[in-house]
């Protein structure tokens, strides 16, 4: 199959667009119209698919950090716990949400942190399945998801390449349907930490899988930067306003971000092509205009000997071309030529020929 990827009905690979995640996270906070809205501006934005983030808050987290006192501008509660409760949609809100999504036609998914909200997925059938970074190193829920078959995503912030190497290690065996997406777990991440070049080094360590980009980096032209070098499967978070209260809006992309990097990745697919170096019709009349041929400098006389001063190089093109300046002289004019008439390779002969001198 080689590096091939079905999520949903889009077919992932280096011959196909990009597919773009929408990753909405908990900017929708804890508000179900609101993740709605969200879904549905993200789909008008061309997106392939929209994505969540699903935890088990109380078997995730210890007690001690459930119950710590979260006094933070963008805390929904005064706990952690209670934060990130407030921001959790249940079972049933996720089925109501995939049936929002079936509707849209956009792929619905989420990162899993934990056995049961990769359980949880699992039975709502869920396309694929994210890993975060904070993941990367938990083998156990590695090969849990992995058994699922379904494709996964597994971001690789703060690692390093044995780190890497051993997730990749753990799933193959069980799921070959796996991306390995190249990710700097800064909050925004700064431009200098992005490490773009690593999705080339992913792409020759691990020729047999997709290789995608999560950003956490401000704008949108980083992810045309990671599809030019490999990427094929492009995640940025996504919001309705930045300035709403919640620690990821600050760096995520609103509609009209979001519709304009969908349109730019589009475009940069398109405009990589086949590698082959070929010539358009679109192109003959500017080249006409623009390029150059060989005329005389002078009014030459039949029989004239061409010398490398009676040759100008001027515009447009369309008769002999510049490179062939040394081909034609030394030859004999076989007509007259009058100053600026392009010279033709017809009415040239050798010097030594019977031909010299005689007029067309």
């Amino acid at each position: 199959m080689g590096r091939t990827m079905k999520i949903g009905t889009h077919e992932i690979s280096d011959n196909n667009p990009c597919y773009v995640i929408a990753e909405v996270g908990h900017n929708h906070q804890g508000n179900m119209e609101t993740c709605r809205e969200m879904f549905r501006q993200a789909n008008a934005c061309g997106v392939s698919a929209v994505k969540l983030q699903k935890r088990d808050n109380r078997a995730l987290y210890s007690k001690a950090m459930f119950d710590k006192s979260y006094d933070h501008e963008n805390s929904f509660g005064s706990t952690y716990g209670e934060h990130r409760e407030a921001l959790e949609f249940d079972g049933d809100e996720y089925a109501l949400l995939q049936e929002f999504t079936s509707a849209l036609e956009v792929d619905f998914f989420a990162t899993v942190f934990d056995f049961n909200s990769a359980d949880l997925m699992a039975e709502l059938g869920t396309p694929a399945f994210k890993i975060a970074s904070g993941d990367l190193r938990n083998v156990p829920l590695l090969r849990h998801v992995a058994t699922f078959g379904k494709p996964m995503l597994v971001s690789t912030g703060g690692a390093s390449m044995l780190d890497v190497e051993r997730a990749h290690d753990a799933i193959m065996p069980l799921n070959s349907q796996l991306c390995i997406m190249q990710c700097t777990a800064g909050y925004p991440a700064e431009f200098s930490e992005l490490d773009l070049g690593v999705i080339a080094t992913y792409r020759e360590r691990f020729p047999e899988i997709v290789v995608g980009y999560s950003g956490h980096d401000n704008g949108i032209a980083m992810a045309t930067a990671a599809y030019v070098i490999g990427a094929r499967i492009i995640e940025k978070h996504f919001t309705l306003n930045r300035a709403m209260k919640g620690t990821d809006h600050a760096f995520s992309l609103e509609p009209v971000g979001m519709r304009k990097m969908v349109r730019d990745l589009q475009r940069v697919h398109v405009a990589i092509g086949d590698g082959q170096k070929k010539a358009y019709a679109s192109e003959t009349s500017a080249i006409l205009k623009m390029g150059k041929r060989l005329v005389a400098a002078r009014d030459l006389p039949a029989g004239h000997v061409v010398k490398l001063d009676d040759v100008d190089i001027k515009s447009p093109g369309g008769g002999v071309p510049p490179f062939e300046l040394d081909r034609i002289v030394g030859l004999s004019t076989l007509q007259s030529v009058k100053k600026d008439e392009e010279f033709d390779l017809e009415t040239l002969g050798d010097p030594s020929s019977d031909r010299r001198g005689v007029q067309a």
